[in-house]
């Protein structure tokens, strides 16, 4: 018998089937895997509900990149959660980090309140933060339900010393190891007496032809940079062309 909840990261529709197909408990619904996952489009999200039997987070998370968000991104991410809500996924990942990487509490409170009744996990923006101990205490009095982390390693199996140390550390909220979890050392996460793990189980498959070029920007791939078009380029751009 089952005696871990198994939280399955998938970036499609296919991978949600596959989810339940393999006996998964719930889904962490996102987008672009690369970079550490996205918010999924309207239509992924409604399909999955729809379609899935099995409880159904998503990832708010409105671009790749840092975690701390401006103005009309964090309006965006509290539109995506009423619209969650509406449709009935039954719960939301996200958190919101201050420049410094230290826990954004007035932000985080609000995305939870508004979140409300769903279920909270905070993801892994929480393996940045610099006084973990300190915070994963604010996060269970703020009422976060979960903390998604691998204990501030690459590898949740790295950080499980962290990962333990914070567990103890709190009541009500559970720790999530997530993080390189897979067959080969998920049971360690359950001899450690974690009640859940979180992990994307993925395959990879290549296309049989090679492309003549990527779409893929090597430069973009990088947690230090956010990205977003210039109006003094595009400006510049008319005053040229015009």
């Amino acid at each position: 018998m089952k005696t871990i909840t198994i939280e399955i990261c998938a970036n499609s529709f296919e991978s949600a089937v596959n989810a339940e197909k393999g006996g998964a408990d719930r889904i962490e619904l996102c987008s672009e895997l690369a970079v550490g996952g996205i918010t999924p489009s309207y239509g992924l999200i409604k399909k999955t509900v729809e379609e899935i039997a099995i409880p159904i987070h998503v990832l708010i998370r409105p671009r790749s990149g840092n975690f701390t968000y401006s103005d009309t991104e964090f309006d965006i991410m509290k539109k995506d959660i009423v619209f969650c809500k509406s449709i009935g996924c039954t719960g939301i990942v996200s958190g919101v980090l201050h420049e410094d990487h230290t826990l954004d509490q007035k932000r985080t409170e609000e995305l939870i309140e508004l979140a409300s009744p769903l279920s909270f996990t905070f993801h892994r923006a929480f393996d940045w933060i610099p006084n973990p101990e300190k915070t994963i205490r604010i996060l269970e009095e703020i009422g976060v339900h979960r903390v998604l982390t691998s204990g501030q390693e690459v590898k949740a199996l790295d950080g499980i010393n962290l990962l333990v140390k914070l567990r103890d550390k709190v009541s009500k909220l559970k720790i999530l190891p997530g993080g390189g979890i897979n067959v080969d050392n998920a049971k360690v996460f359950k001899d450690n007496n974690f009640e859940e793990i979180h992990l994307s189980a993925i395959t990879i498959k290549r296309d049989k032809v090679t492309p003549k070029l990527s779409m893929n920007s090597l430069k973009l791939f990088d947690d230090q940079v956010t990205v977003f078009s210039d109006s003094q380029k595009i400006q510049q751009l008319i005053k040229t062309i015009c």
